[in-house]
């Protein structure tokens, strides 16, 4: 079973995401199967969202949890991050060093 150090970096998170993956039996999941879940996801998020903001929900839905669904998607990053070859953490500050000499008005 992976672990994750007490003070994981987004490397640390990916690494995870591969062994677990792996464990699992999703490691030979596709980009696009990977993509098409995360959509998902993103989708349980904003409803999370909607039952946290009391927006009107059909009761029979599932009580979905923001933290929970953040940390799917997480989960969905690492792994298409891992199948493109991308660090994501190199990735993360390359692009704050572009967003910190941008003017936001």
């Amino acid at each position: 079973m992976p672990t994750l150090p007490e003070r994981p970096t987004l490397k640390d998170f990916q690494k995870y995401v591969e062994e677990l993956e792996l464990e699992r039996g999703f490691s030979d999941q596709d980009i696009l199967t990977k993509c098409l879940l995360l959509g998902e996801e993103v989708g349980e998020l904003f409803k999370a969202v909607r039952k946290s903001e009391k927006i009107k929900l059909d009761s029979n839905s599932d009580k979905k949890y923001i933290g929970e669904e953040l940390t799917d998607i997480i989960i969905y990053l690492c792994a298409i991050a891992n199948r493109c070859n991308i660090n994501l953490e190199e990735e993360f500050r390359a692009k704050e060093e572009i967003n910190k000499k941008r003017i936001w008005i």
